[in-house]
């Protein structure tokens, strides 16, 4: 586990989302995301619903966000899970790094199928760094994600992102993205 800095704030507000931190109310649609074939295709493949279930009732539903720069993205309205986001620090022993040291930040999500299509990935994402570059020292954010996930990358780009790298890991080509923390600031 990384001592760097990452992201502290418990709750961020955006135009249609909250960014908050897990309940016990959110354990239905934290099971959806970690078992939905969909959801998962690019992640590894749904996980076995019984190992989630028994993941959340020993650990708790908290557990699923408690580390800093992890979140449930909620509906501002009716506080619904849509998904989740986390902007924690890459571990130096995982490939794809753009600093010697590694531990960069990086960003990741992943939303409820029902919520895909509205830009609610961007939003979540937007407010998420808009929040770091207020709190931490200008530094890269990594986006990584399976080379095959089209709209994955298309959305990478639409935040800045730029490409800078593939490689191999969990039997899938990845694709390196690199934006600059500054970027959101302001």
């Amino acid at each position: 586990m990384s001592r760097l800095p990452t992201l502290s704030a418990t709750e961020i507000t955006a135009e249609r989302l909250l960014l908050r931190k897990a309940r016990d109310a959110d354990r239905d649609g934290l099971v959806e995301l970690m078992t939905d074939p969909e959801v998962r295709e690019h992640l590894g493949g749904p996980r076995p619903r019984g190992d989630v279930e028994r993941f959340l009732d020993a650990a708790g539903t908290a557990a699923a966000t408690a580390a800093p720069g992890g979140y449930v993205i909620a509906d501002l309205v009716t506080d619904a899970l849509l998904g989740t986001l986390a902007l924690d620090r890459r571990a130096a022993d995982r490939p794809g790094h753009v600093t010697g040291d590694g531990e960069e930040l990086e960003l990741s999500y992943v939303l409820r199928r029902a919520a895909w299509g509205s830009g609610l990935a961007y939003e979540a994402a937007i407010a998420a760094l808009r929040a770091a570059a207020g709190e931490l020292p200008d530094q890269p954010v990594l986006v990584v994600t399976q080379t095959a996930n089209e709209r994955s990358l298309r959305l990478a780009a639409r935040l800045g992102f730029r490409p800078v790298a593939t490689f191999e890991e969990f039997g899938a080509e990845q694709t390196l993205g690199v934006a600059g923390l500054s970027w959101f600031g302001g």
